[in-house]
Parts: structure tokens; sequence; C-alpha cells
């Protein structure tokens, strides 16, 4: 789901991602490697290669297993893409990374740290896309791309992490119903693919009914750049400040075990959208997962755009498990070459 606001549908078409390097992504690492330790940092570029493949590639190349190789982030197949992996080697390298042969795959850089890659330990993603087949008019456009780095979009998850076709989710179910066994990777896919569904679906309220960016009593507000969030009872006025200036975010459900944290009518709206999909929320508190708060807006940073003819180029920093193709559907009603691909 790529929603864009209701009532600014966005009035030019194009082409996404018609040619791999037209998508360029750069991971950007939260923290400083050491140079010293037992885990290698390999610095890869790849091009028509999962993160998951490459990881299992790498850990074959160097006669480790496939856990003892980290990553921070999933990054896409139909991409020109910029990421660390870190490999466990307490005994040394037998041989050079520069000397590996993997399809796809590019070493840029190496370096020692003294512990492993774990999920979601970066800072964000840099982002360089390329839209061609520009069609329509919209006398905004401009104003449209100027203003992503201070009104933000509706932070959906993308269609990514459904899978193709809506695999994952098709997996999910099965999963929940006892019908399929899966490997490890194929079980986080799945899991995450169904809290997105009710997130997305939480989230597409709140923008029909349009308060994804007015926080409501009851509401949990995130302190940007965290992980941590507060109540919100509607009675301190600073509040609606500092949202607006991008310092608190309205969040929404990342299903899972425990209590609901939010209250009032926001709790309502949550377990009504919850209750259309009990299956899902059954199986995610089954698996173990605990209740938790994401973002309903995300406001790129350094945004950059130049449109010449019928081709767009745009750049803009995301923090962590954020979608630029969520970002690019509030600007462009674009075809994503690479899924309509046979």
């Amino acid at each position: 789901m790529n929603t864009p606001l209701p009532g600014t549908a966005p009035l030019l078409t194009g082409v996404l991602r018609a040619f791999p390097a037209d998508f360029r992504v750069d991971e950007q690492l939260g923290f400083e490697l050491s140079g010293d330790g037992e885990h290698l940092y390999l610095h890869i570029e790849k091009t028509g290669a999962n993160s998951e493949w490459v990881a299992v590639a790498l850990g074959r190349a160097a006669g480790i297993r496939r856990r003892d190789v980290g990553y921070a982030g999933r990054k896409d197949r139909q991409a020109v893409t910029r990421q660390w992996f870190s490999l466990w080697l307490p005994h040394g390298l037998a041989t050079d990374p520069a000397d590996w042969n993997i399809e796809g795959v590019r070493l840029l850089a190496q370096r020692w740290h003294s512990r492993k890659l774990r999920t979601g330990a970066l800072s964000g993603n840099r982002f360089e896309i390329v839209l061609r087949e520009l069609a329509g008019h919209d006398e905004s456009f401009a104003e449209r791309c100027a203003s992503l780095g201070s009104q933000g979009v509706p932070n959906y998850f993308g269609q990514q992490r459904f899978g193709r076709d809506g695999r994952n989710l098709e997996l999910a179910r099965a999963m929940f119903a006892g019908q399929r066994r899966v490997r490890r990777n194929q079980r986080s896919m799945a899991l995450s693919a169904a809290r997105a569904l009710i997130f997305n679906e939480v989230l597409a309220v709140r923008v029909e009914a349009g308060t994804w960016t007015t926080p409501q009593p009851g509401d949990c507000l995130n302190l940007a750049g965290s992980q941590s969030w507060f109540l919100y009872d509607g009675t301190d006025t600073s509040v609606l400040q500092r949202h607006a200036e991008g310092d608190l975010h309205v969040t929404g459900p990342l299903w899972g075990r425990g209590n609901q944290p939010t209250g009032l009518a926001v709790a309502a709206a949550e377990q009504e959208v919850a209750s259309r999909f009990a299956d899902l929320c059954s199986g995610l508190e089954k698996a173990g997962l605990k209740q938790e708060r994401r973002a309903l807006r995300v406001i790129p940073a350094n945004c950059q755009f130049q449109l010449q003819d019928d081709i767009l180029t745009i750049a803009f920093d995301l923090p962590p498990g954020c979608f630029a193709t969520t970002v690019i559907a509030n600007l462009v009603r674009y075809r994503d070459a690479a899924v309509s691909a046979p």
C-alpha cells in the first residue's frame, strides 16, 4: 500500500526502476568501526541480488555458518545498493575477500570490529532514484517535492514488505494456521508482513480522518530519532508545537503481546482494525512478539530533485525501516518495472 494523501493524488505518471541503477541505496551505519576485533565488516555494492542471498554467499566463501554473518537491514534486489555485512572470524580468514567472485557483488571496503552487525544497527539510508517517461501536468509538482522535508508523508510499509503478490502474507497465515513449517528467515519475513498490514490499515484510517499528523488525546507519541514514546493526554499544549516541528510523531501499532498503550478513541480505532485481522493478531501474539510502536509520519531529510524533460531524479535520506517507494508514491503514480517484469 503506497497510498497518497486523500485529495492530493499525484497527477504525473512515470516508470520506476527501468534499470537497476535507477534505484540506488547507500546504507549509513549508526556507529564507528573500531578497526580491531573478531568481526570483519565488508562494505558491499550489490546489483540484482537480495541481502539474504549475499549473506549466504559471503558465509560460504568465508567457510562460516550463516548465523555468523550479520547485516543491518534488507535492501532491494532490483537496485544498486551499498551496505555492510559482518563475518565472525575468531581465527582469521584464509583468503582475501577481494578475491571472492560473487555474482552481482563488489567489495568497496573492509574493516574489523568487536561486535556482530545486528538488524537495525544503522542510522538510515540515502536514496537516489530516477523516474522515467514522466507524463501529465502538475503545476504543484515542484511545491510537492520542496515540501517533503517539512511536511513529510504517511509512513506506510512498502509493497516489498509483503512479497511478490502478497506471498509473505500468505506465508504468515499458513504458518499461523499450522499449515506450513518455515525456515528462520522465512518466519521473520512472514511476521514482519503481518505486522506491516495491520499498521498500514491503522495508518490508512488516520489518513482518511485527517488525524495522522494531529496528536489526539490517547495517542502514543514518539520522540524523533529514538525508540521512546509517551502517552499524550491532550493537556500539554507544547506537544502540538513540537509535533509541528518534527520533534514528535504520532505512532501506530506494531502488533504483539501486551496491553494496548493507547487510550480513548485512539485505542478503540486501533482495536477495530485489529478485529478485522484477528488471525494475524493472534498469530503475532503466539509467536511471542511484544507490542511496539512506529511513527505514522516520515520526514525525508536532505531532499534534492531535478526535473529534466521526462526524467525526474530525486534524492533523500530516510530513517531505518522506512520505504522510498512510499515517498515516491506521493509525487508520481508510478509503474514499477522491476515488479511488472516477467
